[in-house]
């Protein structure tokens, strides 16, 4: 059996007036209290999302993956599809740049510029992009001398429903 405590600590009070307003903070003569009883907690979340892997997991790249080599190119389509998508770039080059926007049809918004001065910069990044309806990811390499590898793959549809690799079951 556990043990009941007591805890009158002004900070505690604070940071639960904090976390849960709707609770009206603590009332005069009520008291914070903690117990010695262990209470498992099962964390649901990924299960409940739709997906049975991890985060980290469920972003991997796999067979569906597109993959493109831009090398003085100008304003090629990467993605044109609505939803989340991973980003994977390795780009370099000397003296010259290159960039990923998003194209909406009517203007070209940078999302990654990348500038390479004469001692031949190599930049490897990865991030996560958002496309709406109309919306399309392109790449830009300004130079024979610049070359830009992108990989991208969805992870999750346009309302945010997680699209697991493929052949995942």
């Amino acid at each position: 059996m556990g043990q009941e405590f007591v805890i009158k600590s002004q900070q505690i009070e604070d940071k639960i007036n904090q976390l849960l307003p709707s609770q009206g903070g603590f009332q005069p003569g009520v008291d914070f209290s903690a117990s010695t009883t262990v209470i498992p907690i099962v964390d649901l979340t990924e299960t409940a999302e739709g997906s049975s892997l991890r985060q980290d997991l469920q972003v991997a790249v796999d067979f569906a993956s597109n993959y493109t080599n831009l090398e003085n190119e100008t304003n090629t389509s990467l993605v044109t599809t609505t939803g989340f998508f991973r980003v994977d770039v390795a780009a370099g080059g000397t003296n010259a740049s290159a960039s990923l926007n998003i194209f909406d049809g009517t203007t070209s918004k940078t999302i990654r510029f990348y500038g390479f001065a004469a001692d031949a910069t190599q930049i490897v990044e990865s991030f996560i992009i958002y496309l709406r309806a109309g919306d399309s990811l392109r790449g830009t390499s300004g130079a024979s001398s610049v070359g830009m590898n992108v990989i991208t793959r969805q992870i999750a549809d346009i309302s945010g429903n997680l699209t697991n690799p493929l052949g995942f079951v």
